[in-house]
């Protein structure tokens, strides 16, 4: 990732020194960038508290924007002042706060979900089912090693997830067959590695590659979903294989919900906002579902409670009582 600005490039190679998510940089840059535009393209040491309580504000005002979303500009230049600026903001700031109602997560019926995933293929399919079968995150589905599958124990151990925390989530195991044959390509790809002397194995977190100084090389934290070609790691000039990229899986299920002509918006998350209705729907009990989707707060949970309170599964229709 590079940037024409020294003062942007800064900031993209301390957050890659701290290990942040591609995704959460690109963010982060985005309303660091819409800041300082907002503000004449003053330099942020120049100013503080009050130009980003404008900012804020601004962002309800006249963009309309929703919680989250002011959230995120927050939490961007939050850490700009206290990283990068080191003057951090004030904990009390004033700023017009979006009262703008989180939308209800669009959910696919259980028949919309198994065509859905017939028609996808190879890979595709099989991370597709994983992301509906265990409520996985699409990143946190292409980042799975090889030692993350529990076959014994019929779960999935999920690491660094967001706001880097850890979980065990269930596993289908009528998805044995596939992980085992993908398990298997993952092993051929790894054997054909191990004999170029240039490989310097798969990528890990600096405190695990210190600890486990041969990990890197150890088939066992090998991604389960590699990519088919070697690369080169940008801010370490190692030769690695990296994980499969998130916009293949995502753009094929977008088509495939167009192809099928599902009119409800559909991306990866739906498939895991289907998964968390659907435990909800047979019987399983909230704090279940909240551990299983890693939510720190069970209200994150209770919106799939607002979408099953829709329609027969709320409130009676009127006209059923006439008809």
């Amino acid at each position: 990732m590079k940037s024409n600005s020294p003062f942007m490039q800064s900031i993209i190679n301390h957050m890659f020194n701290l290990r942040y998510a591609k995704r959460t940089i690109e963010s982060y840059l985005y309303w660091i960038k819409s800041y300082i535009r907002f503000n004449q393209y003053q330099h942020p040491n120049l100013m503080g508290d009050e130009q980003v309580e404008l900012f804020l504000s601004h962002l309800v005002n006249e963009r309309n924007v929703s919680a989250s979303t002011q959230a995120s500009a927050l939490n961007a230049l939050v850490f700009l002042y206290k990283e990068i600026i080191k003057n951090p903001l004030t904990l009390e700031l004033k700023f017009n706060r979006s009262i703008r109602s989180r939308k209800l997560p669009e959910v696919l019926t259980p028949e919309q979900i198994k065509q859905l995933l017939e028609h996808l293929t190879g890979l595709n399919q099989l991370m597709a089912k994983l992301m509906y079968g265990s409520g996985l995150r699409v990143m946190e589905t292409v980042r799975l090693r090889v030692q993350d599958i529990d076959f014994d124990y019929h779960c999935i151990a999920v690491w660094n997830a967001k706001g880097f925390k850890h979980r065990r989530v269930t596993l289908a195991n009528q998805l044995f067959d596939e992980l085992s044959l993908q398990i298997k390509h993952v092993k051929t790809l790894y054997d054909k590695d191990l004999s170029n002397r240039e490989w310097s194995g798969v990528w890990l977190p600096d405190a695990l590659g210190r600890k486990y100084p041969n990990a890197a090389k150890s088939f066992n934290w090998q991604w389960l979903f590699p990519s088919s070609r070697l690369s080169t790691n940008p801010a370490t000039g190692e030769i690695g294989r990296h994980h499969k990229d998130q916009s293949g899986i995502q753009k094929s299920i977008k088509k495939a919900a167009f192809d099928l002509g599902i009119t409800k918006r559909v991306t990866s998350h739906t498939l895991r906002h289907s998964f968390a209705t659907h435990l909800l729907q047979s019987g399983a009990d909230i704090r279940t579902v909240q551990e299983q989707l890693g939510h720190a707060d069970v209200r994150t949970t209770q919106i799939y409670t607002h979408v099953l309170q829709q329609g027969a599964n709320g409130v009676i229709s009127p006209l059923s009582k006439i008809i």
